[in-house]
């Protein structure tokens, strides 16, 4: 049960949230309000999929409530979502394409932006880059691919989903065969246990949280688990907490793995009918996909490989006592019990990070833990989109959308099929990677920089990227390079560009989201923006439209017709590229309905856009019935759930990367972090997120109850390493690393508790970049840089 402190906490909370909502948009609609129009969307923060009910007046937002249709939240909002309508005003809109000019950002047309743009393509198309995220809609981020790959040739697109999700992706790539969980949200209804793993999901994904901690309310005999490398809010309601070493956790599920096997207590049989093992190719760039497919090894050689990882040695790498592990290889041994594992950055933002993503799978399928409500290894995602957009649509350097892959031939005639360009429009060469591209924009041409007009959407990079002054602080001075940010707010990322595009921002436009349970989710522009802000997606096909007329033989298909041609429903051709006739027809739904055609490769089935109007999402695989219904999928490669396993089969990998139906269990050893702290820098460096604020706060710094409840930065410190430097709480101290410093005040006793010897700083404050310190070494295989690991000093600050 929770305890009546804790219960009292969460009450308080939810006062509070309540109070700061009828702060920001007046007292709670009722029926003498009827001249409000209300209509759904999701919201537009993080990847949860929360569903909002918004309330409009006289052409402006003017309420929020949480959508009590909707099974993600059911009417539950967290404080961010609740507000989520005062993220579109901002006194400080940007409402006008602004061109640099002699230093200074100056007011320019729409038709002078557009052209500015063209003529840099035009000069070097192969030197042209698009850096998206997973903020851009289904449609914004197709359009995007499309452009860059159908049209341009070239592959240099990836979103920050790269910096967030890559490692996701590898892992669910390399033990499944196809991207994305097989379970979803229903788990945490389900499940006798949950694990955390490494994430701060009280205050990182409260709805999902409270979905979990509100079954005790209920009575309900839950355990939760919580592992982390500092104590969090998360922690205060957990049945257990283990504090590991950073870069360890690949130790502790090998030790974990180790027990199963050595007690006996491992599924035997659904390990010889559902599962193959793999180890690291010995030699991963002997073949492009060698780091995915790995080296064979039997049960025998991943049980050998596995001894060395007893409950002594693991305690000894990671700090965890062998107890604990013990403990936890006992639940995963239960056959009577279910278990959900959920984590999310600590994964992913880690030099290892597909190893950690593999070893989590591979718990659950040598325990059997898998394929039943409530068994479940679940990535969760901090974007609205970054499953949809990103991962689904392919808007990533190496892929093609529905799954498909850049160096397959076949997908790529596939795709030029769909898109009807000539065979061999798509490139065959992988383009530039985030960390990749960044790099070589900020390179000197003489100097390799390949990359020399970057334009970025929906991200702000000069905020997010790590080590920041090499990735992005070093375009600074070089007037060869040229910037291009389509945002709504001037950010970090506006600071160093050439040319600022005002966007429209969620429902001043339509959309569609993909959230972190394959829930695709849809909405209406509600609302115009402000000033001559437009969409994204505009921007994106007026740019194409441009080239066109300039003769740019890219923007046409095999026919001589333009590359992105729509029509109305009397077949004939609408100029959407003009800004007046944009919204003539519904460009979402044509460019959505596109899409469809690929999404089935991989069983990612979408249902037609109409679908997705009448309802609060929809789980894919979405498939038709006899009686002409779309049905969602919540439990994949499950038989009772799944309509694409065969009868009989009970669980079917059938996008297995051995072709036989089978997943994978991975073996991967522990490794040393890529820096670890030594005597110059003895603390260990952890960056990271809070409830207030999404990512780099450029919206929700915005809404005043936001800010005001979280105004700035700071860095948490144990106790002791505060006294032992003499440093009082509240007061500003300087954090080193090799890659710069930053002065921060320190809190002791706070949110967050780390241990001796570990700093933490939130990265949403654009007047603090914790991101000046940060690393930025990547996995090998995802390319995903580590943000949760580096070497840190303290010192006093100067006055």
């Amino acid at each position: 049960m929770i305890k009546r402190r804790e219960f009292a906490k969460l009450s308080a909370l939810a006062a509070a949230t309540a109070a700061a909502q009828q702060r920001a948009f007046g007292a709670a609609p009722t029926a003498a309000t009827s001249d409000i129009q209300w209509d759904k969307a999701p919201c537009r923060f993080c990847g949860t999929g929360c569903h909002v009910r918004v309330g409009v007046k006289d052409g402006r937002v003017v309420a929020i409530e949480g959508d009590q249709l909707a099974e993600v939240n059911k009417g539950l909002l967290c404080v961010k979502g609740y507000h989520v309508g005062l993220a579109l005003y901002g006194k400080d809109r940007l409402t006008q394409p602004l061109l640099r000019r002699n230093g200074v950002l100056e007011p320019i047309s729409w038709e002078e932006a557009i052209e500015t743009i063209s003529q840099r393509v035009l000069a070097a198309p192969d030197k042209f880059a698009i850096y998206g995220s997973g903020q851009w809609t289904i449609p914004e981020g197709y359009a995007a691919n499309k452009f860059i790959k159908g049209g341009l040739s070239s592959n240099h697109i990836d979103p920050n989903a790269r910096l967030c999700m890559a490692s996701a992706v590898t892992g669910f790539l390399s033990v499944y065969g196809v991207d994305e969980p097989s379970g979803c949200y229903d788990d945490l209804d389900k499940c006798d246990v949950l694990i955390l793993w490494g994430n701060n999901m009280a205050e990182m994904h409260p709805v999902l949280f409270s979905r979990f901690i509100d079954r005790r309310t209920r009575g309900e005999k839950v355990t939760l688990i919580d592992l982390g490398t500092r104590r969090t809010r998360t922690t205060e309601f957990a049945d257990h907490y283990l504090e590991f070493r950073p870069h360890s956790d690949l130790a502790i599920m090998n030790g974990i793995a180790h027990l199963l096997i050595t007690n006996g207590t491992y599924d035997a049989k659904f390990v010889e009918r559902f599962c193959n093992f793999r180890k690291a190719p010995k030699d991963p760039a002997a073949t492009p996909t060698a780091p995915l497919l790995g080296d064979v090894m039997n049960f025998d050689e991943y049980k050998a490989a596995l001894e060395p990882y007893t409950p002594e040695y693991v305690e000894k790498l990671s700090g965890v006592p062998a107890e604990k592990i013990r403990m936890l290889a006992d639940l995963f041994g239960k056959k009577d019990i279910r278990i959900t594992s959920t984590w999310c950055m600590g994964f992913n933002q880690h030099s290892r990070g597909t190893n950690a993503n593999r070893l989590c799978h591979g718990i659950h399928l040598l325990s059997g833990h898998y394929g039943k409500p409530g068994d479940a290894p679940t990535s969760l995602t901090g974007q609205p989109s970054a499953c949809g957009t990103a991962r689904e649509v392919g808007t990533m350097c190496h892929f093609l959308p529905g799954g498909r892959l850049i160096l397959n031939p076949e997908h790529r005639k596939e795709t030029e099929a769909i898109w009807n360009v000539p065979e061999g429009r798509i490139n065959a060469k992988i383009g530039h990677h985030t960390v990749l591209m960044w790099e070589k924009f900020c390179t000197p041409a003489d100097k390799g920089g390949d990359i020399s007009t970057l334009w970025v959407q929906v991200t702000n990079p000069g905020q997010s990227l790590p080590n920041l002054h090499k990735l992005f602080k070093a375009k600074a001075g070089q007037p060869d390079k040229f910037l291009i940010v389509s945002d709504v707010y001037h950010t970090a990322t506006t600071e160093l560009a050439d040319l600022v595009l005002p966007s429209a921002m969620w429902v001043e436009k339509n959309g569609m989201y993909g959230n972190s349970e394959r829930r695709t989710q849809q909405w209406f522009r509600m609302v115009k923006p402000p000033g001559d802000a437009r969409d994204d997606c505009w921007q994106m096909l007026a740019v194409a439209r441009r080239l066109h007329d300039l003769g740019h033989p890219g923007m046409k298909d095999k026919d001589g017709k333009f590359l992105f041609t729509f029509k109305n429903d009397k077949g004939e051709e609408v100029p959407v590229w003009d800004w007046p006739r944009y919204y003539d027809i519904n460009v979402d739904k044509a460019l959505f309905e596109e899409y469809r055609a690929f999404s089935r490769y991989k069983h990612k089935d979408m249902a037609p856009y109409d679908e997705y109007v009448k309802a609060r999402g929809l789980r894919w695989p979405v498939v038709q019935q006899a009686d002409g219904s779309w049905r969602e999928t919540k439990f994949r490669f499950s038989e009772f759930d799944d309509s694409y396993v065969k009868k009989g089969a009970e669980i079917q990998f059938y996008h297995s990367v051995t072709k036989d139906d089978k997943a994978l269990i991975w073996f991967a050893p522990a490794e040393k972090a890529a820096e670890e702290p030594d005597a110059e820098f003895p603390f260990w460096l952890c960056t990271g997120r809070v409830l207030e604020h999404w990512h780099t706060g450029s919206m929700t710094r915005r809404i005043p109850q936001l800010h005001a409840a979280m105004p700035h930065a700071y860095v948490e410190m144990h106790p002791d390493d505060a006294r032992e430097h003499g440093f009082a709480n509240g007061e500003s101290i300087l954090i080193k690393t090799r890659r710069g410093e930053l002065k921060l005040p320190v809190w002791i006793d706070g949110r967050g508790h780390p241990p001796r010897g570990s700093l933490f700083i939130p990265f949403f404050d654009e007047r603090l970049l914790c991101n000046d310190l940060t690393l930025g070494e990547v996995d090998p295989i995802s390319k995903e840089p580590d943000y949760k690991k580096c070497a840190a000093t303290v010192l006093r600050a100067p006055l």
